[in-house]
């Protein structure tokens, strides 16, 4: 599975306006919402925020994967937001957020989930990839960075 297969660029926001994490879920969940119609707004954004609120998905060093699983979807989708300026997240290392992955799966089926956790976490690690995804001047550049990464990184499982 490649993160491309699922974050095309109608699904990334190169230019997150948010401050907070909150206003990032409501942000996100919006260009969702808009390139999948179909999926319902409020299912979505809930999904997100219930999962947030076990426990932080900011990973640290800039990155967040907010993720949940809900009925308003049938298939494994995502968004990727890059914030120039950095998000206020309650991440485990207190420093801001520029990069986040946000997934949603349905409730039935874990297994691209999983898959999906893993490879933006195999991909995150290295930190050029971080860093060419925080440069990126847009949405088109951010998918030809991730997708160069990608191919760099080999086809994942």
């Amino acid at each position: 599975m490649n993160i491309t297969d699922f974050i095309t660029v109608e699904f990334i926001e190169a230019s997150v306006q948010s401050e907070d994490k909150n206003s990032l879920f409501s942000e996100l969940v919006g260009v969702l919402t808009r390139a999948m119609p179909a999926i319902e707004y409020e299912a979505a954004l809930n999904a997100i925020i219930d999962r947030e609120n076990k426990m932080s998905t900011g990973l640290g060093k800039g990155v967040a994967i907010p993720h949940g699983k809900t009925e308003a979807v049938d298939t494994l989708c995502g968004v990727l937001g890059i914030s120039k300026n950095g998000i206020e997240y309650d991440a485990l290392d207190g420093e801001p957020v520029h990069v986040v992955f946000m997934l949603l799966s349905p409730v039935v089926n874990s297994g691209p989930h999983i898959k999906a956790l893993r490879r933006i976490a195999a991909l995150l690690k290295d930190p050029g990839c971080y860093q060419r995804l925080c440069e990126a001047s847009d949405a088109a550049e951010a998918y030809r960075l991730l997708r160069n990464d990608e191919e760099r990184m080999g086809e994942g499982d």
